[in-house]
Formats: C-alpha cells, sequence, structure tokens
C-alpha cells in the first residue's frame, strides 16, 4: 500500500497527550495501526505518554529537539537531543515525550505506531 501524506487532511491536536502548544500530523489508520507524519512548531510538545499496548518508531526528517525517555523498571528519565536522520524507538510499555526545542523551524517526523 502507498500513503500520499501530501494528499492527506492536516489534522491539528491542541495539548496532544497533555503537550504543549499543538501538534499537526497527516495521519493514516487502518483501525488498528498509525502511520504518520507530524510537525512540531517551536516549543510545541507531544506530553509524557506510555505505550501499553504498542511501541512508536519515529525517524526524525528536520529540526532539533529533545526526547524524554522513561522505562518501565525506573522512573528515572532520560533526555536526549533529536535532530535529523535520528531513528527514535519507544518499546511497548515505554514512556516518551518530544519537544521542539528550536527558537525557529518546525520538528518534522515521520512516526509507526503499530498495535502489538
Amino acid at each position: 500500500m502507498k500513503i500520499r501524506f501530501d494528499e492527506m487532511e492536516v489534522t491539528v491536536l491542541p495539548q496532544f497527550k497533555g503537550g504543549e502548544k499543538e501538534f499537526a500530523a497527516n495521519m493514516f489508520f487502518d483501525g488498528t495501526n498509525r502511520i504518520f507524519k507530524g510537525r512540531l512548531i517551536p516549543g510545541a510538545t507531544i506530553g509524557m505518554h506510555t505505550h501499553d499496548d504498542s511501541c512508536e518508531v519515529i525517524f526524525v526528517l528536520e529540526g532539533n529537539g529533545t526526547i524524554v525517555e522513561r522505562s518501565p523498571e525506573s522512573q528515572e528519565e532520560t533526555v536526549s537531543p533529536v535532530s535529523a536522520g535520528d531513528c527514535l524507538y519507544c518499546q511497548k510499555g515505554h514512556t516518551h515525550s518530544l519537544r521542539n526545542t528550536a527558537e525557529a523551524g518546525d520538528l518534522i517526523f515521520y512516526a509507526v505506531v503499530p498495535k502489538q
């Protein structure tokens, strides 16, 4: 199946997952799995959330930001910078958040969230 994000409607989600500002995405959903091209404007975040029944793979296309991660074994958070070319993986049962830390320029990425 070919997915054309540029032919999809943009969905804007304010304070997504408890985050700041808004998250915009061209989103494909087949009733089980999500595949999307997302955009965070400067200062925007996807709030901390846990993947109870899925995992998530994110490939950063443009921009700079940070990912905050927390494993179920530890409540300690790890903060790492992200930039174009980075591939991020949040395992099932793990918690994460994504933030655009740039003063100018969007953080643009592809993400796949398959149910497990």
